[in-house]
């Protein structure tokens, strides 16, 4: 079977990271002083961040953690 040799090797790993990005769309936020957030961890779906949240709170119960969707 021919390969396609149109595209360029970089191209293709620009798409490659692109997709992976866009897997893992749901996002752990940990809520920081002066409006900011810091990204803890990324899950393709909303249920796997949810039980992760509920992880993280029993863990350090004096942190503030939100489940936020990361459209990039």
């Amino acid at each position: 079977m021919p390969q396609n040799t149109d595209i360029t090797a970089k191209n293709s790993e620009t798409q490659a990271i692109g997709y992976k990005q866009r897997l893992n769309s749901w996002a752990i936020a940990r809520l920081l002083p002066d409006t900011q957030r810091e990204i803890v961890a990324r899950f393709r779906s909303r249920s796997d961040a949810d039980g992760y949240v509920q992880h993280l709170r029993q863990m350090i119960p004096n942190a503030s953690f939100t489940v936020v969707f990361d459209c990039q």
